[in-house]
């Protein structure tokens, strides 16, 4: 039952292939969170096209927010705001859920709140942690984005570290393809890594001059691409799971180093990680253990908070409504919006 003090956040989230609508209420509790996702859709073309996202967005959207009203038991009538991704992501997919959260405001008279994805995914970490609070830092490591940011307030985010090429997922479906699991290549190097070595090769781990904070993937990418080739070209057969296994020890490396580098930098005791790739059960337990030794307090969303999902939305959504914030009908998608 809705008090009269709460407030209650309708969320819709389409940046790329999951067409997903949730109820948060004061921000911390997720009273539905649904998701329709396409990746058995797009796995038969080796990833996300973005023509045939953006039609099953417009297909199933109506029946997501629907669904997801119902499972939150509640009507229009008790949503005090309406939260969307309005960037950055696939700019027909964003569309088609900016378009649906305007229509729904317009109709209605609710509040209407755009949020930027990443400051979702960042906000994903304080639905099943209400001890945290910022600031801290935060590593965001997904299909498009590896960011290390310092998290000053709610909605107040200072990057001090981006990725100069790729970023660590599109690395992981790169290599995936690369040794032949396909797509999404993120769980199953991480589900064949547990059966290699991951000391069998060595791989390289960049480092970028100008700032100790960036990253760059794309030279441990091309040097599991040359072992391959190197491979192939001696007849020499390859182990999948060392491969997997050593690039993804590369990775994690990386990550941790830089991470942990920048909570220490900072004076910050605090941690957290967020986005597809912070599912992944060798870089949680790095960090665990990485975290532990320095006295750090780590922080972690549950795997279905990581991927992308409207329940982060609405959380970072009711901070936003909580500071004032309101758009009008001309908010548009913004596919390179910036943090």
């Amino acid at each position: 039952m809705k008090q009269a003090d709460d407030v209650l956040i309708l969320a819709i989230e389409s940046s790329c292939d999951e067409t997903a609508a949730a109820v948060v209420k004061n921000g911390r509790e997720i009273l539905s969170n649904e998701i329709y996702t396409q990746i058995a859709l797009h796995t038969q073309f080796g990833g996300v096209v973005p023509e045939i996202a953006s039609r099953k967005h417009i297909e199933k959207i109506n029946q997501v927010i629907e669904k997801a009203l119902e499972d939150a038991e509640v009507t229009l009538q008790d949503i005090d705001g309406i939260a969307v991704t309005y960037g950055p992501g696939l700019v027909g997919a964003l569309l088609v859920g900016v378009a649906e959260a305007k229509a729904i405001s317009f109709a209605t008279g609710i509040p209407l709140v755009g949020v930027h994805h990443i400051s979702g995914h960042i906000s994903a970490n304080y639905i099943e942690h209400p001890d945290l609070e910022p600031p801290f830092v935060c590593l965001v490591a997904s299909g498009g984005h590896s960011h290390l940011v310092v998290v000053k307030d709610y909605g107040e985010y200072e990057i001090i570290g981006r990725t100069r090429d790729d970023a660590a997922g599109e690395a992981f479906d790169k290599v995936a393809r690369a040794i032949g699991l396909g797509y999404p290549g993120g769980p199953k190097i991480d589900k064949l890594a547990k059966e290699g070595n991951p000391d069998a090769i060595s791989f390289p781990r960049a480092k970028v001059a100008e700032n100790e904070y960036d990253f760059s993937f794309s030279g441990l990418k091309s040097a599991v691409l040359n072992y391959l080739n190197s491979c192939q070209m001696k007849g020499e057969e390859v182990n999948q799971a060392d491969v997997a296994a050593s690039f993804q020890k590369a990775v994690i490396d990386v990550l941790v180093e830089h991470s942990l580098h920048a909570v220490k930098a900072f004076g910050f005791n605090k941690f957290a990680i967020a986005g597809g790739v912070a599912s992944n059960s060798s870089l949680r337990a790095a960090f665990e253990k990485e975290c532990a030794k320095r006295k750090i307090t780590f922080y972690h969303p549950s795997p279905i908070y990581c991927t992308d999902n409207a329940a982060m939305i609405g959380v970072a959504g009711y901070y936003e409504y909580q500071k004032g914030v309101r758009h009008g009908y001309d908010l548009n998608a913004v596919p390179n919006l910036q943090l």
